[in-house]
């Protein structure tokens, strides 16, 4: 590629990055510093989203060993997820990008655009086992960037006891229309129904995308008729009072909050929360978001992906595909998996999963209906989709518009 036309096409990743970096997916935080690669040919570098991880921990051991595996060294460097993502954009820029990165999965196509990474097909990895729907999120033009290395997704979490007091079994939850009635008879005995977030940013979209899509509604046509059922949903909620005027402002982890009072019935939050869970004092259960007629609707999915980027010298290219190969194995990803609160890309080791632990086997059927924010070949056009999809619901629920003429608005910036 001619140098001053990737330069541009970095510049104008740097920008996307940034629209899309931020949502409260991934589990790291914090920062780390610098890495630039080691002139010694026999270390190799690697960037991850992971700074709560130190040296000692399970997860750096595995990166070590993994690269033992290759017959080289491993310099690992740990960023802040949206840190991480700017800081992959400058090296490229510099031609001095990690051999191996590990980057939040809507990124991915951004990159790939950019020139950043090698495709499957340049750097050999096998990608058969991972279920399609997970991949997916890692694919533009055709052309597939790396592997994923976890996902996590959104189902909706119930507080037993209010579900009781209120007469509702669960198994009657299938659909909108039970789901509501359920509500319904929730606020009839004095308690709350739903919280979640529908803050303005992509953390709210994020939010609303189970039932977006839930309701059959594409990306590509934000005015769809069945994409307004989806935000009437919403919008009807807040007015019969089934859940509070706060999601407008509520983070997901402000709606967790709410939900950890015990005077809600349910709460719309990701794997992420089930330490928490655990914490709440009271007796809980998760399943899936439902679909507009039944089903599980597809949730959008958090969680990275190991990529290698491109090199000015390819020399390195045969062992970053080694230690990828190594990271992603059925041997390692159940512990990696474990570590990360991730439900695993691949069949084989979900079912491994389960049988570990009962209480994961909602979250797998939700992860195997979920989809990835940039899959339909989207690519880099999600972000500016997703900002006037949160502008939308902002509008709808806070009342200055309708939902048909939130989304006619949104359709119209979009196009």
């Amino acid at each position: 590629m001619h140098s001053s036309l990737r330069r541009l096409r970095l510049t104008a990743a740097t920008v996307t990055v940034l629209a899309v970096a931020g949502t409260a997916t991934s589990c790291s935080s914090g920062s780390g510093s610098t890495g630039t690669k080691a002139a010694d040919s026999g270390t190799y570098t690697i960037w991850d989203p992971y700074p709560q991880f130190d040296k000692t921990s399970a997860w750096a051991k595995l990166l070590d060993a993994c690269g033992t595996k290759a017959g080289v060294k491993i310099k690992r460097t740990a960023f802040d997820t949206s840190d991480l993502a700017n800081k992959a954009l400058l090296a490229a820029q510099q031609d001095n990008s990690a051999d191996v990165l590990i980057v939040d999965n809507p990124v991915v196509s951004t990159l790939a655009e950019a020139g950043v990474l090698t495709t499957t097909d340049d750097n050999k990895l096998d990608t058969s086992k991972v279920n399609p729907n997970l991949l997916a999120a890692g694919q533009a033009g055709g052309k597939t960037y790396g592997m994923p290395i976890g996902a996590n997704t959104l189902a909706l979490y119930y507080n037993k006891a209010v579900l009781k007091q209120a007469g509702v079994d669960i198994a009657s939850v299938k659909d909108w229309k039970s789901l509501t009635a359920a509500l319904a008879k929730v606020k009839k005995a004095g308690k709350k129904g739903i919280t979640f977030s529908a803050i303005g940013t992509e953390e709210g979209t994020f939010q609303f995308l189970p039932w977006y899509w839930g309701s059959g509604a594409q990306l590509t046509t934000l005015d769809s008729a069945k994409a307004v059922s989806a935000l009437t949903l919403w919008q009807g909620w807040l007015k019969d009072g089934y859940a509070p005027n706060s999601v407008l402002n509520n983070t997901q982890t402000t709606s967790w909050q709410e939900f950890a009072t015990g005077d809600y019935a349910f709460s719309e939050n990701g794997t992420w929360q089930l330490a928490n869970a655990k914490k709440t004092g009271f007796a809980y259960g998760v399943v899936p978001v439902p679909a507009t007629d039944g089903g599980n609707a597809a949730a959008p999915t958090g969680g990275e992906f190991v990529t290698v980027p491109v090199q000015g010298k390819t020399a390195h290219y045969a062992n970053s595909q080694k230690i990828v190969t190594c990271l992603t194995s059925t041997a390692n990803l159940l512990d990696t998996d474990t570590t990360l609160s991730y439900v695993a890309p691949t069949t084989e080791v979900q079912d491994k999963q389960v049988a570990a632990n009962a209480e994961l086997k909602p979250w797998v059927d939700a992860v195997k209906a979920a989809k990835g924010r940039t899959s339909d070949d989207l690519g880099t056009k999600y972000p500016r989709i997703s900002e006037q999809l949160w502008k939308a619901v902002q509008s709808a629920l806070s009342g200055s518009k309708s939902p048909t003429d939130a989304l006619s608005a949104a359709q119209s910036a979009v196009k």
